[in-house]
């Protein structure tokens, strides 16, 4: 894919202290890969060889680099420039640089794309949309990128995380047991840069996406495989860890269970409804 999209000048980002070592302390853990897995499964499902994705919140390019591998095409945006950085570096070890297309592109601005662009999909993976204040806002701009009938993957923290809560109760931290019930929490990143994580109901990103989308599925991610910072759960009990793996692929569609994860998946569908 050539290169023909302007990066747009951002100051330093939140997350650029952590682009050199995301992959190490997210991608490749056991809990890391495990959670992937899962939505990449339904990526697989909806987005085929041939078509071109719109990815925002792309981090390091794990997931555009994912497609680009089955001969999908993706503009992946983020607004770090040091997660773009390593996301092209990766793109080009992987042989897949001409697949895709990596922009430094906060996602309120995304309208900066242009309205030339249309899209087979949208992916925003693992939490990318829980840094955004406004999504009502955003919806209508995604939505003109995107073609009728195109889908829109979007995994976010839930609102309430079973493993979550037990694990902060049993240690007597009562306030992160139920932080996920707080409309925003603070949260500090390395280098002391603090940014706000809101957080999403899947009722919340229904009446969001409407009228412009229609909610097609949704599934949880992470039921009894526990959250990232949970990963050394995985080393010691690793037989309980393949059974959580398990678990997790058999109830991840089922109500209750997926609305107990540690994240929420929802796939919209575009409706013919365009913004005004």
């Amino acid at each position: 894919m050539q290169a023909s999209l302007v990066s747009s000048p951002v100051d330093s980002a939140p997350f650029d202290a952590l682009a050199s070592t995301y992959d190490e302390v997210f991608t490749r853990t056991a809990v890391g890969r495990a959670q992937r897995a899962v939505v990449q499964e339904e990526m697989d499902r909806f987005f085929l060889p041939g078509q071109r994705i719109l990815e925002i919140n792309c981090g390091t390019g794990v997931d555009a680099i994912h497609l680009a591998q089955r001969g999908v095409s993706v503009v992946a945006c983020d607004e770090s420039a040091e997660m773009i950085r390593v996301a092209r570096r990766q793109a080009q070890e992987a042989g897949v640089q001409n697949l895709t297309e990596f922009v430094v592109l906060k996602t309120e601005n995304i309208f900066m794309l242009g309205k030339t662009y249309q899209f087979d999909g949208l992916l925003s993976n693992f939490g990318g949309l829980n840094c955004t204040v406004d999504i009502l806002a955003l919806v209508p701009d995604l939505a003109t990128f995107l073609k009728p009938g195109a889908k829109a993957m979007i995994c976010v923290f839930s609102s309430f995380c079973a493993w979550e809560t037990f694990w902060f109760i049993i240690r007597g931290k009562p306030v992160k047991a139920f932080r996920r019930r707080r409309a925003s929490t603070t949260a500090t990143l390395p280098g002391r840069t603090s940014l706000q994580v809101y957080r999403q109901s899947l009722g919340g990103l229904k009446k969001a996406f409407a009228p412009y989308f229609r909610l097609y599925r949704s599934k949880g991610v992470g039921i009894a495989v526990p959250p990232s910072y949970l990963n050394n759960l995985a080393f010691r009990f690793p037989r309980g860890f393949d059974w959580a793996q398990g678990i997790d692929r058999k109830l991840s569609d089922w109500p209750v269970f997926r609305d107990v994860a540690d994240h929420t998946l929802a796939v919209f569908e575009r409706t013919e409804i365009c913004p005004q």
